[in-house]
């Protein structure tokens, strides 16, 4: 008994190879056969579209780790002076009396959060922008919110050197 190649199933006037569509030459109408092509790329769209959601989330958990981060840095910053103030005024023998704070941390708090808010309203931007380009069919890959949180998390990281470095 001779088998077929599974790779090639014919339907009647056309082929599916491999999972693709391909008409014999010749047949113009297959109502069936296109419907279900169609559907296949609502599905494909349709995943195509979750993922740009879980992406536009992943960024908006970023944002918001961004804000609260800097929340606590500031109000750390607040809790600090409260203890320097406190313990200066206590008058303990032998608790020497802190310097003046610049107030850094304050300003570098209050950044981090309206950064985490920015980015949380380029990511909607974005994920719109994704959306209407997946629907024409034109994607084109942008770098800005990425370059966004380098830039952020490398001025993060040297303002906290420095910080460190200034306060020893």
């Amino acid at each position: 008994m001779k088998r077929e190649n599974p790779e090639i199933i014919e339907l009647s006037k056309c082929h599916i190879i491999r999972g693709k569509l391909e008409r014999n030459e010749g047949e113009k109408n297959m109502p069936g056969i296109i419907d279900e092509d169609k559907k296949s790329v609502r599905v494909r769209n349709r995943r195509v579209h979750m993922a740009n959601e879980r992406t536009f989330l992943a960024w908006i958990r970023t944002s918001i780790g961004i804000m609260a981060f800097g929340f606590v840095v500031e109000k750390f910053a607040l809790f600090i002076k409260q203890i320097s103030y406190v313990l200066g005024k206590s008058g303990l023998p032998g608790t020497p009396v802190p310097p003046p704070s610049f107030g850094y941390s304050s300003i570098f708090g209050i950044f981090l959060v309206g950064l985490g808010a920015l980015m949380g309203v380029l990511a909607f931007i974005r994920y719109k922008k994704v959306e209407r380009q997946i629907d024409e069919d034109t994607y084109q890959p942008s770098l800005i919110l990425d370059l966004l949180l380098i830039i952020s998390v490398l001025a993060v990281g040297i303002f906290l050197v420095i910080y460190l470095i200034h306060s020893t």
